[in-house]
């Protein structure tokens, strides 16, 4: 750990840099811990130039905890969508109105308050406190696990359990006694801009001279490179039932990725020659009642979800016939084309429905 000398002199330079490299962000408007609440949320695996849009008509529909608890989830949804990881919106729904049933509608102020909330843990809960209330909080997260891990040289996995109390030591250790607040949006912002995970711009870093890293040559090795994801490749089906001007979509269901929105019927197929058979139209019949063969293909769609890099071919159901079986943990409804706004619908899902508008 730096010495008291060495860790002033980091804590100035790292405030002056700070003062005339800050970001105009939208939700640095003001300290409200209400805002910093909804932009740590969405930040969470998220660029910062995404947010941005999405931050902004988030808190103009919910101007404040109040309003995002009284809210119905399916808005909340709407709004949310295509920001991905869908239970961070339904989490910040659920402590909204903890919030309000036990905190009288004011965000507390209490650390460990604020870290019982649903969806906020140590990172977030430091973030929040530190930046809304200049506490003596610490921070750790992506950026600044980073950073740090330059600084000290520290070439272990930083994500592992050594790696992670060495780290939130040093960050707890290089806390200034006043202005937090700034101090630690600006070690975030030093490692969004400037000690980026590759081609780091130390030439312009504020305190390039007590890197460890640097002074070892070793930036572009440090943090040690994660382990890659092994992909898995899945083939799955979406089908569009007709019935006039309408199309039929169903709920995915509280255990089902997407859960809490709306979809065109979907399901996994083994193999091409699966869709070429009946089964698909028997597991139509199962899950919505209806009963149509498989018809022509709408589009293709490829996109990735956590381990699985999915290929989604879009067909049209034709013949539909039969009443549609009721399920109240996945709703199936009829909804006009030019409705389909209206619903909060999965990422895919969308891309289906403004086909269908063309």
């Amino acid at each position: 750990m730096p010495d008291a000398a060495c860790r002033r002199k980091f804590q100035r330079q790292i405030l002056a840099w700070y003062a005339g490299a800050a970001r105009d962000l939208p939700w640095r408007a003001n300290r409200d811990p209400y805002r910093i609440w909804i932009s740590e949320i969405m930040l969470q695996q998220t660029q910062v130039a995404t947010v941005r849009g999405y931050f902004q008509r988030f808190v103009a529909a919910f101007p404040t905890v109040a309003d995002l608890a009284a809210a119905e989830e399916a808005e909340v949804l709407r709004l949310w969508e295509g920001l991905g990881y869908y239970r961070r919106a339904r989490q910040l729904h659920a402590a909204a109105q903890k919030i309000v049933a036990e905190h009288e509608g004011r965000f507390p102020r209490d650390f460990d308050q604020v870290l019982a909330l649903p969806g906020i843990g140590r990172y977030t809960a430091g973030a929040i406190c530190s930046i809304a209330y200049d506490a003596a909080a610490p921070i750790l997260e992506a950026n600044t696990i980073r950073l740090h891990a330059r600084l000290l040289a520290y070439r272990e996995d930083p994500t592992k359990t050594a790696g992670q109390r060495l780290l939130w030591s040093f960050a707890e250790h290089v806390l200034p006694d006043s202005d937090i607040s700034s101090f630690n949006q600006a070690l975030m912002e030093l490692g969004s801009e400037i000690c980026t995970p590759r081609n780091p711009q130390c030439e312009a870093c504020p305190v390039a001279t007590l890197c460890g890293a640097r002074r070892q040559q070793a930036v572009a090795e440090i943090p040690a490179p994660k382990k890659k994801m092994k992909y898995e490749d899945r083939l799955e089906v979406a089908i569009v039932v007709r019935r006039k001007k309408e199309v039929l979509l169903r709920q995915c269901g509280p255990e089902e990725r997407w859960a809490g929105l709306w979809d065109f019927p979907r399901f996994h197929v083994a193999s091409e020659a699966e869709l070429l058979s009946g089964e698909l139209a028997s597991q139509l019949h199962a899950r919505t009642g209806l009963s149509a063969a498989i018809g022509s293909r709408l589009t293709t769609i490829k996109h990735g979800v956590t381990r699985y890099r999915i290929t989604l071919h879009c067909h049209e159901a034709e013949g539909a016939s039969g009443r549609l079986r009721k399920d109240e943990t996945a709703p199936l409804v009829w909804a006009s084309v030019d409705k389909l706004h209206d619903f909060a619908l999965s990422t895919t899902g969308r891309k289906i429905a403004r086909l269908l508008a063309k």
